[in-house]
């Protein structure tokens, strides 16, 4: 049996704070803000693995308003993320996801996202495709305010004897 998960996540663009995306520090003049380190990547794709076998989304399982997930590292609620389809009996089969942002250029940055990501999900790097995209200026995210990540995945249905 497979399922089909799709998140997406937005952050506002601000001066003064780290620059997290894909799991790993983008030198750039502005980060994201976000209860979290706001890494909307990693965001994009808890929501979309919990989505895929109604778990529900990133907010219900790490509310913003919990003290306990104050700047934690996305990464942790990734792995969390996870470990929960696991404990259901799946396994991701693959991930496609797509930044939208107009600055930084990140393509320099895109293997070791995919590298970072497929090993904490432990599946192949060549399971986890990023795609970025500016939008030519326009809206919010032109205007270099914000960022967005989308992300789909396919779940399997893990056998057991």
């Amino acid at each position: 049996m497979y399922r089909i998960g799709q998140g997406i996540d937005f952050h506002k663009l601000v001066e003064g704070r780290e620059f997290w995306l894909g799991g790993i520090l983008i030198p750039h003049t502005k980060g994201a803000l976000g209860h979290s380190d706001a890494d909307v990547l990693l965001h994009a794709i808890c929501d979309a693995m919990l989505g895929a076998i109604s778990l529900g989304d990133i907010g219900m399982h790490f509310p913003d308003t919990d003290n306990a997930y104050k700047g934690i590292d996305s990464k942790v609620l990734l792995k969390k993320c996870s470990e929960l389809i696991q404990s259901k009996g799946y396994k991701i089969v693959n991930i496609d996801s797509t930044i939208l942002l107009q600055a930084p250029k990140i393509r320099k940055y895109v293997d070791e996202m995919r590298l970072v990501i497929a090993d904490l999900l432990l599946v192949s790097p060549f399971d986890v495709s990023i795609k970025a995209t500016t939008t030519e200026h326009l809206s919010f995210i032109g205007r270099e305010e914000g960022i967005v990540a989308t992300a789909n995945i396919l779940l399997q249905k893990m056998h057991t004897t």
